[in-house]
């Protein structure tokens, strides 16, 4: 996926698309008590520069009770896993809360809101990076001393590894989504499109149809089918009807490559066991 996508910000700036990402993959009993219907987007409440301008983040809020949540949901596309998430996390949260106090929306004598960290990570190797602030400090600290250490954990979502979670027949779009992304056939995408379709059926879910739609042009297939003309589709059942053409010539052209990719991988295993080979015979190699 092209780093930062603004077509893949578009999907999570929808409130059904974030109300379905924390129902389906936040397993925490308090997440029943939320009001998904008061969720809205954090925008125009004196967000400073610092924080809307970044390509990778979104920041939500809804009801839970009496209170209002926060979730900041970092997208997480680098190739490479950062080490000090949790930090950038840790700055990102204090600035928002500075800005909400700024904004008046932390009345005097009133608590910090609460905040739901989360990284949705779309890299192909495994997340590996320490979720936790407090694991990234000296791990023999005086307890006195670790006391004042400052404290932060976030959730972290791998896609990748999120993919098979869900059973495919879940009303999940976030769910959904993961799958279109883990997807090995053609006809996985044309199935799934055609759930899409029929979850996005009403009038007021126009918008996030045209975005999956936009996504799917511009993202997925082109990372499936590099060399394939696309006709601008704007929405889903235009794609299911494009799918089903093309279903059975792209499914050949991904045979194909999976086999090309398999002999190529082949080939390098045989490479380094005639390496080890040589050396343990003859000992260091010319070049």
């Amino acid at each position: 996926m092209a780093e930062h996508d603004p077509s893949y910000k578009l999907l999570f700036s929808h409130a059904s698309l974030v109300a379905d990402l924390i129902r389906g993959f936040v397993h925490e009993d308090w997440v029943e008590q939320l009001d998904f219907s008061t969720l809205q987007r954090v925008t125009e409440i004196g967000i400073s520069d610092d924080l809307r301008e970044r390509d990778d983040d979104m920041i939500w809020r809804l009801r839970w009770g009496e209170r209002w949540i926060y979730v900041y949901l970092l997208l997480e596309f680098q190739s490479t896993v950062d080490r000090f998430m949790a930090v950038r996390l840790l700055t990102y949260i204090g600035l928002l809360y500075q800005n909400l106090a700024a904004a008046g929306e932390i009345p005097p004598g009133s608590a910090l809101p609460p905040v739901l960290p989360i990284v949705l990570y779309n890299g192909e190797k495994a997340w590996w990076a320490k979720t936790s602030l407090d694991e990234l400090s000296e791990p023999d600290l005086p307890e006195p001393l670790r006391r004042w250490q400052p404290q932060l954990r976030y959730l972290l979502l791998d896609e990748q590894r999120l993919a098979t979670e869900a059973p495919l027949g879940q009303r999940n779009l976030a769910a959904a989504l993961f799958q279109l992304e883990g997807s090995a056939r053609a006809e996985d995408i044309w199935e799934l499109v055609d759930r899409l379709i029929e979850w996005l059926a009403e009038p007021e879910q126009a918008s996030l149809d045209r975005a999956f739609a936009v996504w799917l042009r511009r993202v997925l297939l082109p990372a499936r089918v590099p060399d394939a003309e696309l006709p601008n589709i704007n929405d889903l059942r235009e794609m299911r009807t494009m799918l089903a053409e093309r279903v059975k010539t792209w499914t050949q052209v991904w045979r194909k490559e999976g086999y090309d990719e398999g002999l190529e991988k082949g080939r390098e295993t045989q490479i380094r066991t005639l390496r080890r080979l040589l050396l343990r015979r003859f000992g260091a190699l010319p070049e």
